[in-house]
């Protein structure tokens, strides 16, 4: 099954924000918003919720500083207790490193992984890309109402707010 989409193109940036704005006040289900860099305040033109990957790698951290700190404790106390220069066999101050190493490789790794599985974009997975959007322009991916009233009006509005070109593809839904 697929759906009529239209993509309109910008030039700068300022225009998307404000036609991101437009759209989703008109009512129209706004699908995405491509743009060649991040764009300051695009986020709550788009109405999105603040991310949770950010508590995935909070946690992922937190998992990797622990097994850090258990395993190097279970090994100097536990498994094969050494005294080295007399110092304790629980000395944190020499954890230290190892702990931090592996809280960053254990976010870093499992954020990317969570990051990866979320979007969708997996090895394999050949998704055509829109003209020029990873160049220098901008793009706002709409699928207005099942009319065709809906769709001119759509169009209309992104005209006003300054596109460039439009186009209405089928996509898959």
């Amino acid at each position: 099954m697929s759906a009529p989409v239209l993509i309109g193109y910008f030039e700068k940036e300022e225009q998307v924000l404000e036609a991101t704005r437009a759209v989703r006040e008109a009512g129209h289900d706004l699908r995405d918003v491509y743009t060649p860099y991040a764009v300051h305040g695009l986020d709550d033109a788009m109405g999105l919720k603040p991310s949770r990957l950010t508590w995935v790698c909070f946690g992922a951290g937190l998992t990797g500083a622990t097994l850090a700190m258990s395993l190097q404790l279970y090994t100097s106390v536990v498994s094969w207790p050494l005294n080295v220069g007399g110092k304790p066999f629980n000395s944190f101050p020499a954890f230290i490193p190892v702990t931090f190493e592996l809280t960053v490789l254990f976010a870093a790794l499992t954020t990317v992984a969570a990051f990866l599985v979320r979007t969708k974009l997996f090895p394999g997975n050949k998704r055509p890309a829109l003209p020029r959007v990873t160049d220098d322009r901008f793009a706002i991916v709409v699928a207005p109402r099942q009319t065709p009233e809906s769709l001119e009006a759509a169009e209309d509005l992104m005209r006003r707010h300054g596109a460039v070109a439009t186009d209405v593809r089928e996509v898959p839904s």
